[in-house]
């Protein structure tokens, strides 16, 4: 079954429980409002009548005797009734229905206002005459058939308005439900889409509230998808393509060297240059392991507190052959008391993969720089270089993207997925001494009373 047929069920369903308990509760409130406003009626009639008898017969008991004609003119089922001698004076029905009534019912018992005869019910009201003490009372009744054939009228129209709003109530439903399950269906549609990779097809779908949400949620999964496929497609073409450059230059002198066209120079040479090319496969195929761990096992990451003075002595001694051997000049300023919560390892690396990226892109200086800044640490590393554009801004940090004097286009990917690993974040700008600036947020380190861990000494 569809949503909408399922949601439009439930509703009627929904519906027909709460229409039949209210009508159960108002048909047992009608009967019992018919009451008491007959009662309430007979009473202000038999008032009425007690009154004119009381002023028509000047309260003379004996002329009591007379109103018998007056009653029976009535159209009015009643009954004269004496307390004192608890008999029945006169009434409107005949004698056997008078001795019926008084053989089933307590005349006597003033509390009783619902009378039986036979199988039928009357409703009473009693006024007594004045003095008390003659012990008179008049006795009004109403069948309770008349309240129950207007009961059962009064019902049948409240039916009929129900059945009416249960129809527009449904209708409603109907249209309330299309609007809902619509957006569904069509978001349903675009997921299709997603599944077969049609990006490129998709389209917005109008909706409201948490489907709204949902909608948003889908179309950015959508466009984050198809980012990494397109990522992925361009990492397999790079890679394929750095892959293949080395081996197709191992696979010329290495058929040359066997087919004995190199003389012993040249062989000496195509030997040297094989070895270089398959140190180059090595170190792409080890970054291409080393990236695949990072995304996968994060088991492979262990941070630990460190001391960030000390950290950043490990990265310029690591720096400080390439540094003499470019003429660079590095500096570094590290702010007091800084603790970094990393895998020291890896940090190292991807510290070093930028600072060697700022070294081989620099005209004369490499600055470092680790401070705190809104709760977090921050590590600049900035050059005199060139600069960067916004184009390569965008993609600098994907893999196998080289820029200018690059290697293998893994070491900023690398560097990113490890930083990532870390909690925290890298951008890249140009820097106000003219090159390019890398910016790296880390969390800062919050110790606890429970948990307390040293900052690890990292050797000078």
């Amino acid at each position: 079954m569809k949503l909408q047929s399922q949601l439009n069920a439930a509703f009627t369903a929904l519906l027909l429980v709460i229409m039949t308990t209210a009508g159960y509760i108002i048909y047992s409130l009608i009967l019992d409002l018919l009451i008491q406003d007959e009662k309430r009626q007979l009473a202000e009639t038999g008032e009425l009548l007690v009154s004119f008898l009381n002023e028509q017969y000047n309260n003379d008991v004996n002329n009591y005797q007379n109103i018998n004609d007056f009653l029976q003119e009535q159209d009015l089922q009643l009954f004269l009734y004496d307390r004192n001698l608890d008999t029945v004076l006169f009434s409107t029905m005949n004698i056997s229905v008078v001795n019926e009534f008084f053989q089933q019912n307590n005349f006597a018992n003033n509390d009783e206002f619902l009378w039986q005869y036979g199988s039928d019910r009357f409703v009473t009201s009693r006024i007594i005459f004045s003095p008390e003490q003659t012990g008179l009372e008049l006795i009004l009744l109403t069948p309770m058939h008349d309240l129950q054939v207007v009961q059962q009228n009064f019902f049948v129209r409240l039916l009929l308005v129900f059945l009416v709003g249960a129809v527009a109530a449904v209708i409603l439903s109907y249209f309330m439900t299309n609007k809902l399950v619509t957006p569904l269906s069509q978001l349903k549609t675009e997921l299709k889409k997603v599944e077969n990779r049609q990006f490129d097809r998709m389209s917005r779908v109008k909706a409201t509230g948490e489907i709204k949400e949902v909608e948003q949620s889908v179309y950015e999964m959508a466009q984050t998808l198809e980012q990494y496929m397109k990522s992925q497609q361009t990492f397999f073409q790079n890679a394929s393509h750095e892959l293949k450059t080395p081996l197709m230059t191992i696979q010329g002198y290495a058929e040359g060297i066997r087919d004995g066209i190199f003389d012993e120079k040249d062989t000496e040479k195509g030997l040297e240059v094989m070895v270089t090319e398959v140190n180059r496969l090595k170190g792409i195929i080890n970054e291409m392991i080393l990236l695949a761990k990072l995304d996968t096992d994060p088991a492979e990451y262990s941070p630990f507190p460190l001391e960030a003075d000390q950290f950043i002595h490990q990265v310029v001694d690591r720096a400080h052959p390439i540094v003499n051997e470019e003429g660079i000049e590095l500096n570094h300023q590290v702010e007091n008391g800084v603790i970094l919560f990393a895998d020291e390892e890896k940090l190292l690396r991807a510290l070093l993969n930028i600072v060697f990226n700022g070294i081989r892109h620099s005209k004369s200086t490499v600055n470092i720089q680790v401070y705190t800044k809104d709760h977090k640490v921050m590590i600049d590393v900035e050059d005199d270089g060139s600069g960067i554009t916004e184009e390569d801004a965008e993609h600098i940090f994907h893999r196998f993207v080289k820029g200018k004097d690059g290697e293998t286009g893994l070491g900023l990917a690398i560097a990113r997925a490890i930083i990532e690993q870390a909690g925290g974040n890298i951008s890249v700008s140009n820097s106000e001494i003219g090159g390019a600036k890398f910016t790296i947020q880390l969390p800062k380190y919050q110790s606890t009373n429970h948990n307390r861990q040293k900052p690890k000494q990292l050797p000078k």
